[in-house]
């Protein structure tokens, strides 16, 4: 369940490999050959893996879902669709540039939100110390001890520091462990998507990965159904991906590509209207590509008024504390005068 993720660069490293090797007509065992022997510590040893399997008689696609615990969701499904229709070599330009993107999202967040959980940390540090300095100077005047949340003096400062960064590893933990499974992660994954600014941000992530993904697969030939499963397979998102059979069985049954997304109750209106023209244009890969594009630029700008709005609150608790430590600390002052 904890296995170590390949990073982001090193997918785009992998990536750029694969798509110049396999365009100059080396063949999946000579790469993973020179991956294994040369390239960085993470890649090296999957592709020590992937190259046993390889030379086994498994396919790509074989080999690399042993590896389902250090590679995205979305670059299995579309390795998937590559190795089917003999796309590959484009199938990972398009994931590098995918990741690329990703990466340049993620460095624009953890800009706009490094300072802000500094002073996160921070506030922490202070209220910390209120709590220690104030139980001293309690202890000092032999009056009752000065408490903050009940908390006084040392065992109540390392109490409250125990606490915060506790609570927050065990948040941390809780989530990697419900995101183990597309069975645990739907339910929290769907109030996840309800959030106010959190949800959009991640519903703008989720479908440019859609998007993008169905671009590719009905670009590539693949029937509807298949290309619908793996797309919504890429996404990555639990609540997503549980939804991939009532799709898949509503265009089985002869519903169109529009229905069948619009029963399952997970696109927004604007979205499934342009699908309904595009489809009816016969233009879907078309415009998949154009909404690829769109819902990444939407995660760029929501994710920056996410970390506005982070900030915003940070700034809000950190104030609210500080002004319940200096009415603690009049409280003493104006005590001291009566004495």
């Amino acid at each position: 369940m904890f296995a170590a993720r390949l990073s982001t660069q090193n997918l785009i490293d992998l990536c750029r490999v694969l798509r110049h090797s396999l365009s100059a007509g080396l063949t999946l065992r000579h790469i993973f050959r020179q991956q294994a022997g040369g390239a960085g510590p993470a890649v090296r040893a999957l592709a020590g893996r992937v190259l046993e399997s390889i030379e086994k008689g498994e396919s790509l696609s074989a080999a690399l879902d042993a590896e389902k615990g250090r590679l995205s969701p979305l670059f299995l499904a579309m390795v998937h669709v590559g190795e089917q229709t003999g796309h590959l070599p484009e199938v990972f330009h398009a994931l590098e540039d995918h990741y690329l993107l990703e990466q340049r999202l993620r460095r624009q967040v953890v800009r706009q939100t490094l300072w802000t959980f500094i002073q996160f940390v921070m506030a922490l540090l202070v209220i910390a110390g209120l709590i220690f300095i104030l139980g001293l100077i309690g202890q000092s005047r032999g009056a009752a001890p000065v408490r903050i949340f009940g908390l006084s003096g040392t065992g109540g400062a390392l109490t409250f520091l125990a606490a915060t960064f506790g609570s927050m590893a065990a948040i941390w933990l809780l989530g990697r462990w419900l995101m183990g499974s597309p069975r645990q992660s739907a339910p929290v994954q769907a109030v996840l998507l309800r959030l106010p600014a959190l949800g959009p941000a991640l519903y703008s992530l989720v479908m440019g990965r859609f998007a993008m993904a169905l671009h590719l697969t009905l670009d590539s030939g693949l029937s509807i159904v298949k290309g619908l499963k793996l797309s919504l397979q890429a996404t990555g998102n639990g609540c997503f991906m549980s939804k991939s059979d009532g799709i898949a069985h509503a265009l089985k049954n002869g519903d169109t590509l529009t229905n069948a997304l619009c029963q399952s109750r997970l696109f927004d209106a604007e979205f499934v209207n342009i699908v309904a023209a595009a489809e009816e244009a016969g233009r879907v890969p078309e415009m998949m590509r154009h909404q690829a594009d769109y819902w990444h630029e939407e995660a760029a700008r929501r994710l920056g008024t996410l970390a506005r709005l982070a900030t915003f609150l940070v700034w809000l608790l950190y104030a609210g504390f500080m002004v319940y430590a200096i009415f603690q600390i009049a409280g003493i002052y104006f005590n001291t005068l009566k004495i």
